[in-house]
C-alpha cells in the first residue's frame, strides 16, 4: 500500500515526465503558434480576441480554419459546424483514452478533455506502452497527461502572444513558411508507432485515402481517411491473431 509521501513522489514524476515528453513536440508547435498570432489580426481579429481564442479554444488547426472563415465573413453557424467536423478526430482519441481515465472524477475528466490535443494524445499513447520509462503502473498516469497538457497550453498561448508582437514589428512573416514546422512535428509523432504491420498498414492506407478524399468539403476527407486507417489496421490485427502467435514486429 502506497503512503502519501510515495504517492506524491509518483505524481511529481508523472507530471514532470509529461512536461518533458512534450518538449520535442512543443518545438515544432511554436512556429505554428507564432504564425497564428501573426495571421489573426489580418483576418479581422483584435489582439484580445486572438489571445482569447488560443486560451479558450486551444485547437491549432481549428483556429486557423476559423480565421479563414472569418476573413470571408462566413456565418457563425458555418464556422461552428466546420470547427466541429475538423475536430471530430478527437472522438477517436477520446475513445482510446476512456478506459484509462474513466475512474477519474467528472471535473477532472472535463479538464483533460479540454486539453486533449494531437500532441498530448501522442504522448499519452506512449505513456501507456509497456516499455514506458515510468513503468506499467498507470494509477497516476493522468498527472503525466496534465504535465503534457499544461506544457502545450502555456507554449501555444505564449507563441500566439509572440506572433502578435512580431506581426507588428516584422512585416510579411506569413511568407516565411513557418507552418512547415507543424507538418514535421506530426511526422515525428507518427514514426515511433510504425513498428507493426497493423500500424504501418493503417498509416499507409490513411495517407492514400487523405489524398483521394482531399476534395471533400469542410476537411471531411481527414475524418474519412482516419476511419479507413483504423479499419485497415484492425483488419490486419484480426487476420494476424491466432492462439499460438502474436503480432510480430516488421
Amino acid at each position: 500500500m502506497q503512503t502519501n509521501s510515495s504517492a506524491n513522489t509518483i505524481k511529481k514524476a508523472e507530471l514532470l515526465g509529461g512536461a518533458k515528453a512534450a518538449i520535442p513536440l512543443i518545438v515544432g508547435g511554436i512556429p505554428f503558434g507564432i504564425l497564428f498570432g501573426t495571421l489573426a489580426p489580418s483576418s479581422g481579429l483584435s489582439a484580445w480576441a486572438t489571445m482569447a481564442m488560443s486560451l479558450i479554444v486551444f485547437a491549432g488547426s481549428a483556429q486557423f480554419i476559423v480565421l479563414a472563415l472569418i476573413a470571408v465573413q462566413a456565418p457563425l453557424e458555418v464556422i461552428l459546424l466546420t470547427t466541429f467536423v475538423v475536430n471530430l478526430r478527437h472522438l477517436l482519441y477520446a475513445t482510446a483514452l476512456v478506459p484509462h481515465i474513466s475512474h477519474l472524477s467528472f471535473p477532472l475528466r472535463s479538464l483533460l478533455a479540454f486539453g486533449l490535443t494531437d500532441e498530448t494524445f501522442a504522448n499519452m499513447s506512449q505513456r501507456y506502452q509497456p516499455n514506458s520509462p515510468l513503468g506499467d503502473d498507470h494509477q497516476f498516469a493522468h498527472f503525466f497527461y496534465l504535465g503534457s497538457m499544461f506544457s502545450f497550453y502555456v507554449s501555444w498561448s505564449s507563441a500566439t502572444a509572440i506572433g502578435l508582437v512580431l506581426g507588428n514589428v516584422i512585416p510579411d512573416m506569413t511568407s516565411w513558411g513557418l507552418e512547415f514546422a507543424m507538418s514535421v512535428t506530426f511526422i515525428g509523432m507518427v514514426i515511433p508507432y510504425l513498428n507493426t504491420k497493423a500500424m504501418f498498414s493503417a498509416m499507409l492506407s490513411a495517407a492514400i485515402a487523405s489524398l483521394y478524399f482531399a476534395y471533400l468539403p469542410n476537411k471531411l476527407g481527414l475524418i474519412v481517411s482516419a476511419l479507413i486507417g483504423v479499419a485497415v489496421g484492425l483488419t490486419v490485427v484480426h487476420f494476424q491473431k491466432s492462439p499460438l502467435s502474436e503480432e510480430k514486429k516488421i
